[in-house]
């Protein structure tokens, strides 16, 4: 066995920083199809190759840019099944772009926060303190209302 190119899943979970039972579960959902080695008997070992640690990263990669295993999977599956045309990609590409730009958003957002807040703590506290998000109030509906008189069983209204 070469090293680095075949592995079984002790160094595969090493090489990925996956843990083992990640990787049995990504191989039950079909995201990772390691070949099998003739050794182990009933329980035949799994071979990983640089291309199953390729697939892991860009599962890894999916997963942070929020999306789902469900959805990961039935791109593996397609890819598998048929390949991806090349406007398929593209498009696959456009989601994965999107899903950035918007996680760059957020981060921008929780930056700018973190060191708003940084400085005022700094500056002593004054004046008042930075808020993370400027929510507005949520409206009252009348019947979550203190007093209101209402009483609700199993979230729906009291009958009589």
């Amino acid at each position: 066995m070469v090293k680095g190119c075949h592995m079984l899943i002790g160094e595969f979970a090493a090489r990925t920083g996956l843990s083992q039972d990640t990787i049995r579960f990504y191989v039950r959902k079909g995201l990772l199809a390691p070949e099998t080695g003739a050794k182990g008997g009933r329980n035949p070992y799994q071979i990983f190759s640089e291309r199953d640690a390729s697939t892991a990263r860009m599962i890894r990669f999916a997963q942070a840019i929020g999306l789902p295993l469900r959805e990961i999977a039935g791109i593996a599956a397609e890819l598998q099944r048929q390949g991806l045309t090349p406007a398929r990609e593209v498009e696959l590409m456009d989601e994965a772009l999107a899903r950035l730009e918007r996680k760059a958003a957020e981060l921008a957002e929780l930056t700018d926060y973190l060191r708003a807040k940084r400085d005022w703590v700094e500056r002593g506290k004054p004046g008042p303190e930075p808020r993370f998000l400027d929510l507005s109030p949520c409206p009252a509906a009348p019947e979550w209302e203190a007093g209101s008189g209402r009483e609700f069983v199993n979230g729906e209204p009291r009958q009589g």
